[in-house]
């Protein structure tokens, strides 16, 4: 003798259909290799030189981008025929609210793309952002440090990304619009 059929059967396999589909969407996907202006794979960075009062900015400057070009796979020692150098500096930090409990920081950073000893490109990058004043200076010091290491780390993205060659990139993104 047959079972009956249960009712719930296709309702639960529409459910872990979209369930599935939604897994699949899940935001992991595949990512292009990083190629700076020329073609070139990797990318050394050169230390930034720090033109501020703040002791580790061009070294935390620096440090931002050598992990950026490692998470897109394309950093490299001194050896390479890319190099990525140039200047910080910060802006003194102004108070930006009446009370003084928050002060308004300014870094400003010039980079150059340097391949075989010419310049391929260059760019001025410029980023503010605010901190908490502390409870005595060292705490507001140490607070607009943080502060600066964000900034240069949003800075490090966009140098990157203004070195990118897109020309590199366009046939793939071609490819896979057209299937």
């Amino acid at each position: 003798m047959r079972r009956p059929r249960d009712p719930r059967r296709p309702l639960a396999a529409l459910l872990a259909g979209l369930a599935a589909l939604a897994a699949a969407g899940c935001g992991y996907g595949f990512s292009h290799a990083y190629r700076a202006r020329g073609g070139a794979e990797r990318v050394h960075v050169r230390a930034f030189q720090n033109l501020s009062s703040d002791p580790e900015l061009g070294a935390a400057l620096t440090a931002a981008l050598r992990e950026e070009l490692a998470r897109r796979g394309a950093s490299a020692g001194p050896d390479a025929p890319v190099a990525i150098e140039g200047e910080v500096g910060a802006g003194e930090g102004l108070p930006s609210s009446v009370t003084g409990s928050t002060f308004h920081v300014v870094l400003n950073a010039r980079a150059r793309l340097v391949s075989e000893g010419k310049v391929v490109g260059s760019l001025s990058v410029r980023r503010e952002g605010d901190h908490l004043g502390g409870a005595d200076p060292l705490e507001t010091e140490g607070r607009r440090a943080l502060e600066l290491r964000r900034l240069a780390a949003d800075a490090a993205r966009e140098i990157l990304e203004a070195f990118e060659d897109r020309d590199a990139r366009a046939p793939a993104a071609q490819g896979a619009a057209g299937r």
